[in-house]
């Protein structure tokens, strides 16, 4: 992921879903209706009603313990909207990842809980059998691979946000000196951290990172001044941009695009297939790219779904 509400007003807006806090109740549910899926279209809802149609194939390749107790316990920061946050309810998660794992647990017939983590916790989490997926819009590579395994379902890469107007003159490829915040665990920690040797290696100021586990309040430093632009993956650097009422605005083109994973344990290659397989079930029968379009992301769709490409 880099990686993604306590409900907060933010100079008199209200940023559902920027600044929720995940530490909510879990939330128990495959169709959660919700404030958040108001607005969705009649063309959303007739794919969502064709993913509930149970793939016995599937449900074979489920680990015992899954079929077992009849649910999935996925691991979620609920802080990255939209991919996932919390609902108003302050405890019912919700989002992009959210509806695709959902028509996903359809497939397999199966329930889903959610249980809002810490972002750098989840896969330990899913190595310990604290959970049996991890959903949080972690961005694939080497190191993680080595530890679960990681099912590709969408495509995501870096943007930068910054207040409207960038009052501090801020460009990605010189910030040296200023004051830059990331979500604790990301993919966007690294980036910045090379990017402020580079500016001391060139005898310029180091960057200095603002960084938090709660993307929203990542988010809430850049409006209030704290952070001078922030760094997340683009799905929601831009959706805070829209959320904002125009104080905020996208900076620079999309950068280091890569596939986000749904995480599976390592030991459980039969699993992470069927997962793999689902994935592509849904994209034939229309529910994958309705809830991409739900929630405004159809550009990070992909058609290759594969463990560990």
């Amino acid at each position: 992921m880099a990686r993604r509400s306590i409900l907060a007003l933010i100079s008199g807006v209200a940023v559902a879903g920027l600044a929720l806090s995940a530490c909510g109740s879990n939330s128990l549910s495959s169709g959660t209706a919700s404030s958040a899926a108001a607005g969705a279209s009649s063309a959303a809802s007739a794919a969502v009603s064709k993913a509930t149609a149970v793939d016995p194939a599937l449900v074979a390749k489920l680990p015992d313990k899954i079929k077992t107790a009849g649910k999935i316990v996925v691991g979620t920061d609920a802080t990255y909207a939209p991919n996932e946050f919390l609902d108003t309810d302050g405890k019912t998660v919700v989002g992009m990842d959210v509806d695709i794992f959902n028509a996903i647990a359809a497939k397999f017939g199966v329930k889903v809980e959610y249980v809002p983590a810490t972002f750098d916790s989840i896969i330990l989490g899913v190595s310990s059998s604290k959970y049996d997926i991890g959903l949080s819009s972690f961005t694939i590579n080497d190191d993680r691979k080595k530890q679960v395994n990681m099912v590709s379902y969408f495509n995501a890469g870096t943007q930068w946000v910054t207040q409207k107007g960038n009052p501090k003159k801020v460009d990605p490829d010189n910030a040296c000196g200023l004051n830059i915040g990331v979500q604790k665990g990301t993919v966007q920690v690294d980036d910045i951290t090379a990017r402020s040797k580079k500016c001391t290696d060139a005898g310029k100021p180091a960057i200095t990172q603002i960084v938090d586990g709660d993307q929203g309040k990542v988010t809430t430093a850049v409006i209030g001044g704290k952070a001078d632009a922030m760094a997340a993956d683009s799905p929601v650097g831009l959706y805070a941009v829209k959320q904002t009422g125009g104080q905020l605005e996208a900076l620079g083109q999309i950068y280091d695009a890569a596939p986000y994973g749904i995480v599976v344990p390592k030991d459980q290659t039969a699993f992470a297939g069927a997962v793999a397989d689902a994935l592509k079930a849904i994209s034939t029968d229309g529910t994958y790219k309705a809830a991409l379009t739900k929630w405004g992301n159809e550009s990070g769709a992909i058609t290759s779904f594969a463990v560990n490409p």
